[in-house]
C-alpha cells in the first residue's frame, strides 16, 4: 500500500493530517478509504480514544505505526498522541440543501469554527469563493474537531460561477450596509448565507444579490468577527425552520 512521506504539511501535498483522537475517529468513520495510516505515540496507547482507533484500524485493515519522533516532527500542537494521514478528496455541495458561502476567507481558525458551527445547526454544505484558506490545512482540520469530515464543500472561482450553478438558492449577503436587519429577515429554503472576507467584508456589488442583511451591533465596534457573525446568522435562520 502507498504511504506518503511524512513531513511538515504543505498545501501542494496530495495528502494531509488529522491531529487528535476525535478528528481521527471522525475521519475513520466517514472516509476510511482515504486513510493511508494512523500514527500513534507510546504515551497515549492506553487511552480510551486511541484504543477505539486501534480497534477500527484493525477491523478496516488500516496501517498503524507507533512513532513518537514522527508525530513530534509534524504536530502543530504539543500533547498530540494520534495522527491520521489521509488522501485529500474532492467534494460537491448539494443542489437542494441550504449553503454557507464564504467569500475569500483568509483565517484558518475562523474557517474551522464555521465548519463546526454550521454542522451544529444542521447545515452540511459549504461553498468557498477563491482565493480562500486551504480547508485541508491541519490547523483547519483540527479546529473543526472532525466536523470537516461530515460536511460537503466546494471551491468556486468567483461568486458569478457559484450563482450560475445554484440559481434557485435564495441569496442572503451579509453586509454592514445591508438593506434589512437580520431579525426582520425570513430565510426561505434553500438559502445561501453569504459572508465576506475577515478584513474587507463584501463589496457594494453584493447589495443587489438577493436580500442583503446586516447584523445590528453597538457603535463600540466596527464589525463582528466572521465566525461570530456566521453563528448569529445560522441561529436566526434556524428559527424559521
Amino acid at each position: 500500500m502507498y504511504s506518503p512521506k511524512i513531513k511538515k504539511y504543505q498545501k501542494k501535498f496530495e495528502y494531509s493530517y488529522a491531529f487528535g483522537a476525535y478528528p481521527v475517529l471522525d475521519l475513520l468513520s466517514q472516509h476510511p478509504d482515504k486513510v493511508y495510516k494512523v500514527i500513534l505515540k507510546k504515551e497515549g496507547l492506553d487511552s480510551e480514544g486511541v484504543e477505539e482507533i486501534q480497534s477500527i484500524c484493525k477491523e478496516k485493515d488500516i496501517l498503524i505505526e507507533v512513532n513518537d519522533r514522527l508525530i513530534d516532527k509534524i504536530a502543530v500542537k504539543e500533547n498530540t498522541y494520534v495522527v491520521g494521514v489521509f488522501k485529500k478528496y474532492e467534494s460537491q455541495v448539494s443542489n437542494t440543501e441550504s449553503h454557507i458561502v464564504l467569500v475569500n476567507p483568509s483565517n484558518m481558525g475562523n474557517l474551522g469554527t464555521i465548519v463546526r458551527t454550521m454542522l451544529g445547526f444542521g447545515l452540511k454544505d459549504l461553498a468557498i469563493i477563491k482565493p480562500g484558506v486551504d480547508i485541508f490545512d491541519p490547523l483547519v482540520v483540527r479546529s473543526t474537531m472532525g466536523a470537516l469530515f461530515r460536511i460537503r464543500f466546494a471551491y468556486f472561482n468567483s461568486i458569478e460561477e457559484y450563482v450560475k450553478e445554484f440559481p434557485n438558492h435564495n441569496k442572503y449577503p451579509f453586509m454592514l450596509n445591508g438593506k434589512k436587519e437580520l431579525r426582520e429577515v425570513v430565510f426561505k429554503k434553500p438559502y445561501s448565507i453569504i459572508q465576506g472576507n475577515e478584513s474587507t467584508g463584501l463589496d457594494s456589488s453584493y447589495s443587489d444579490l438577493g436580500e442583503s442583511v446586516y447584523i445590528k451591533h453597538s457603535d463600540e465596534i466596527d464589525s463582528l468577527n466572521l465566525s461570530v457573525a456566521t453563528a448569529i446568522s445560522l441561529w436566526e435562520a434556524s428559527k424559521d425552520e
